[in-house]
């Protein structure tokens, strides 16, 4: 049996993740992408989720439904507990993620490694406007928070998301390629 990963994929509001993730998953079919549990409404686009009641999160937590979860921008997400599983038995995950939840994942998937993707200022705020899931008071909340640092000790590959998809897509796969072999 090889050994699974979590690519846990981070970076700012408006970097273009579930992007980058949906195209991997296109070209490296062998990856999984895990679905979050989002305290979100249903149907908003960008990433493939569940949607969920505050109530109906909080249940969960509490009956050991996520082996990861986090508040983050009045919403709470969860990464459901059976990726650990899917990782034991070899599966390579991928993951829309918190910054603020790596050193948790840390602690749960030894085989970790970040995918932290960024972008210009300006490009940011282009996406966030176009996605037309915020006012322009939460666009500027998000810009705001966009540099905000890594822990420290993990294993990071960064790369920028300021140009075309497939551009950035070559890039993470020709990055990961030493991780995979």
């Amino acid at each position: 049996m090889s050994a699974g990963r979590l690519i846990a994929v981070v970076g700012p509001s408006g970097v273009g993740k579930d992007s980058v993730m949906a195209e991997l998953v296109a070209q490296w079919p062998e990856l999984c992408l895990l679905r979050r549990v989002i305290t979100r409404a249903p149907d908003l686009g960008g990433e493939a989720y569940e949607a969920v009641s505050p109530e109906t999160f909080e249940r969960m937590v509490a009956e050991g439904a996520f082996c990861v979860h986090w508040g983050a921008h009045t919403l709470r997400y969860g990464i459901p507990s059976t990726a650990f599983d899917q990782v034991r038995a070899g599966q390579w995950c991928l993951a829309n993620f918190s910054r603020d939840a790596l050193v948790e994942a840390a602690r749960i998937f030894p085989a970790l490694t970040v995918l932290n993707l960024t972008a210009s200022p300006e490009t940011l705020a282009a996406r966030l406007a176009t996605r037309g899931r915020e006012t322009p008071q939460v666009i500027a909340q998000r810009l705001a928070q966009a540099d905000k640092a890594l822990p420290p000790g993990l294993d990071v590959i960064t790369l920028s998301n300021d140009g075309a998809l497939d551009e950035t897509v070559a890039r993470t796969l020709a990055a990961l390629q030493p991780v995979r072999a």
